[in-house]
Order: C-alpha cells, then sequence, then structure tokens
C-alpha cells in the first residue's frame, strides 16, 4: 500500500492578511484554519487598510464556501484538498505548553497543530509569516514554512541587466542594423546590456534587448538631459531609457538609497508631460505607512497631515526644478505651480483605489512596502496611454506584511520580466553623497 502524499497545513492569520486568495494555493492538500484565526481577522475587518480590506476579503470568500457544507465539517476546494475551519479550543496538556500563555492567538494556534500532529502522526505543518512563531513550533517539535507562493528570493531577482565579453566586430553590429544575441545566449524583452571588447575592456557599447524584433539596440543619445538631471553611471542610463520610451508601460527601479531612483522617474515625468507633452498630469505617490489613525494626531486639513508623508517627493521636485533652472538659464515653475497649473499631482496612494486613470504618467514611491496585490491594484488603475514607475529599495521596508522576498516591487520585477510592455533595472551605486553612500554600505 502506498502512503499517501496529502499534508495538512495550518494556517496562521497573517498569511491570510497577506494573501486572501492563499486557501487556494495549496493544491490537493488540506488546510485547516483554527477558530482564532477567525476571531484575529475579525479584530480587522473594520481597518480601511489594505490589512483591512483583506481580512474582508477572506471573510467574504469563507463565508461564500459555506453553501457547499460545513466548514467545521470540511469542504472539498476546487484543487482537490479540504478546508476546515477547527472550532475546537485546544489548550494541550503536554508539559512543553505548561510555559506558554494559553490565552495568546499564537499559542493555540500551535496547540491545534500539535493535536493534528498527534492525530495524523506525520506531515502537519504550519504555515506562517511570523518568525517567532515558526521558531516556538520548531521548539515543540512542529514543522513551520513560510507562506511562499509568492517569494522571490532577492539574491535570484531579475536585475535586468547582462554584461557580455564579446568580439570587437559584434560592437560594431550593434551599430550597423542591430545585433542578434549570439547563440547561447537569452535575453527578456527590454533587458539591457553591457558589450565589453574583449580584447580591448576599454572598449564598450550599452544597448537594450527589443523583444519583438529579437535585436540588440543601441541605446538612444539624449540631447538634453531631461529637467537638467543628468545620468551619471550606466544603470542610471539606463533607467532614464526605459523612462523616457512610451513603449514601456511598467517600469520598476530598485535600488539601495541614494541611488537616484525616484528624482530620475520625476525628471523623466516632468520632461514628458511638461515639455513633450506626451501624458496629461505626473501623479506621484507613496504609500502612507503609518496609516488611518496616525494621520488624524497631525493638526491640520487632510493636505497637512499629509504633507510630512510627501515631504520626501517635494525634496525631490524643489531638486529637479533647481536643475532645470540653472540648465535653462532661465525661471521655471515651481513645484506649487506645477499643481496649480495642473501638470502635477502628489498624493497618498490610497486616493488611488478605485479610480481610473488615464493617459497620466504615474510614479509609486517606496513601492517596496507594498503587497503583491496591491501592486495588481494600482496596475488595474492604469487607464489607455498610461505609465506607471515604481521605485523602492527592498532592504527599507516598514510593512510588517512584507519583508525583501514577499513584497510587491520584487514581486512585479520578476513575473513581468518576460513582457514587451515592461522593464526593470536594479541601481547598485548610491550618487547622493559620498557619505549616504558610504552609510548605505558599512551601517
Amino acid at each position: 500500500m502506498v502512503a499517501s502524499s496529502k499534508k495538512v497545513f495550518v494556517i496562521d492569520t497573517n498569511v491570510l492578511l497577506h494573501d486572501p486568495q492563499a486557501i487556494f494555493h495549496f493544491q490537493e492538500h488540506d488546510i485547516v484554519i483554527p477558530i482564532v484565526v477567525i476571531e484575529e481577522i475579525d479584530n480587522f475587518k473594520k481597518d480601511q487598510t489594505e490589512v483591512g480590506r483583506n481580512a474582508r476579503s477572506i471573510s467574504r470568500q469563507l463565508d461564500k464556501l459555506r453553501a457547499r457544507g460545513s466548514l467545521s465539517h470540511g469542504i472539498t476546494l476546487d484543487g482537490g484538498g479540504m478546508l476546515k475551519v477547527d472550532v475546537n479550543g485546544y489548550h494541550n496538556d503536554e508539559a512543553t505548553f505548561f510555559t506558554l500563555d494559553k490565552h495568546k492567538a499564537d499559542n493555540q494556534i500551535l496547540a491545534c497543530a500539535k493535536e493534528l500532529l498527534n492525530i495524523r502522526k506525520e506531515k502537519v505543518v504550519l504555515v506562517t509569516k511570523d518568525t517567532n512563531l515558526r521558531i516556538k513550533a520548531d521548539a515543540l517539535g512542529l514543522l513551520a514554512e513560510d507562506y511562499t507562493s509568492d517569494k522571490v528570493e532577492l539574491e535570484e531577482l531579475y536585475t535586468g541587466t547582462a554584461t557580455w565579453e564579446v568580439d570587437p566586430e559584434l560592437l560594431d553590429l550593434l551599430y550597423d542594423g542591430g545585433l542578434v544575441p549570439p547563440e547561447g545566449r537569452t535575453l527578456h524583452p527590454n533587458q539591457y546590456v553591457c558589450l565589453v571588447d574583449r580584447t580591448n575592456d576599454s572598449h564598450t557599447a550599452l544597448g537594450r534587448f527589443h523583444g519583438k524584433e529579437g535585436r540588440i539596440r543601441p541605446l538612444r543619445r539624449l540631447e538634453t538631459p531631461p529637467w537638467g538631471v543628468k545620468a551619471r553611471n550606466r544603470e542610471q542610463q539606463f533607467a532614464l531609457d526605459m523612462l523616457l520610451d512610451d513603449t514601456i508601460q511598467v517600469v520598476t527601479l530598485l535600488g539601495k538609497a541614494g541611488t537616484g531612483k525616484t528624482l530620475l522617474a520625476i525628471a523623466a515625468g516632468l520632461q514628458q508631460v511638461v515639455d513633450d507633452e506626451r501624458y496629461n498630469k505626473l501623479l506621484v505617490s507613496r504609500p502612507v505607512m503609518p496609516m488611518g489613525r496616525d494621520l488624524g494626531f497631525l493638526p491640520g486639513d487632510v493636505g497637512e497631515k499629509l504633507r510630512p508623508y510627501m515631504q520626501p517627493i517635494y525634496d525631490n521636485l524643489d531638486l529637479i526644478v533647481s536643475a532645470n533652472m540653472e540648465m535653462r538659464r532661465r525661471s521655471s515653475m515651481t513645484s506649487a505651480q506645477l499643481e496649480e497649473g495642473g501638470y502635477l499631482s502628489v498624493e497618498p496612494l490610497t486616493y488611488i483605489r478605485g479610480r481610473s486613470i488615464p493617459n497620466q504618467y504615474i510614479i509609486v514611491d517606496e513601492a517596496q512596502n507594498l503587497t503583491p496585490h496591491e501592486v495588481k491594484t494600482i496596475l488595474t488603475r492604469a487607464g489607455e496611454g498610461t505609465k506607471i514607475v515604481l521605485t523602492g529599495d527592498a532592504y527599507q521596508i516598514d510593512n510588517p506584511y512584507v519583508d525583501a522576498s514577499t513584497n510587491g516591487l520584487s514581486y512585479l520585477a520578476e513575473h513581468f520580466k518576460h513582457l514587451d510592455i515592461s522593464g526593470h533595472v536594479t541601481l547598485a551605486k548610491g550618487e547622493r553623497s559620498t557619505m549616504a553612500e558610504l552609510a548605505s554600505n558599512l551601517l
């Protein structure tokens, strides 16, 4: 007789709040949701945040499944597994549980998983995004895993660039009709390549792979830098090329603090909105991480409350406007005048939900704090003719429900790399200042 390979996954609250569709991602395996998880979800249902929306979403999902049968007895899912809400209030009497607070939800989830293990003897796995709960589970002899269906290992994340050593004649071909990638070399659409002459490493050329043509084309030369902002390194050249190309509708820029992500994106946006009149408006947004009630303690109206959270954007705008004035040797509109003239809108990400935004240049800053579901929500707001740029630093995450591997920015970069409408560049070198670069690398 062949032993069954079916497992039982006990799901923690934070998994469902991170991805309300998680219950459908376990294929043929069984899922158990302890009743205390439902109680915890209930505590979040009134929040006007993404976590609150996810709490309401999972509640609706479970309520819809009740039509198939009893949740306490188990409901068969489309993948073949069974979903059950475990209503037993476990208080495990094992000696290892005596030191744990039985009133804590985490410990009740552990007790539920432990009791299932005693019944099943094997193949019971606790799934949680809580690192400490995984440690406690391991100490109690339970298997515990992170929720990884939307996980992208940062070390393996697509960088959007490649460096090749090639024969000198291939560099000539690049500028003479484009270069077909040599056999054995594969590229994604809009991936950037630095070609280095193998006989003379000081002889290099930069190009971008055009997926539909199947050729690498040289980077176009900019006659003037957008609003006085010049690329200071190779990755910044790649980023500007993407940001100023209308055929690339989704751009992701990943990099540590000071690499110029936001500055380049805003400068390119102003160029295409104000000077080229390609888009109707530049919309710059960012998630307000101390969401909801924290804003209420700040004085003033909504605009004044939000100003501290939006200030980094205004700092970049002021720097760009100053650079533009210096480059053109004439006066230029201030950020306030750009807003008053309808060229620019700076607003929190919360206001984007539910809207349809056509023909705008949208920049979402600090996108590393978004979940994959939130990124999906933003992209589905884009109307006809809209370009969306997401920037962020995967090492500076304030959202407790995502990390460097599960945030929406990394997720989008990895899952859109095969598309012709998308481009990604990871910026490595800081250009803000020598002190900022040293702090980013050493501290």
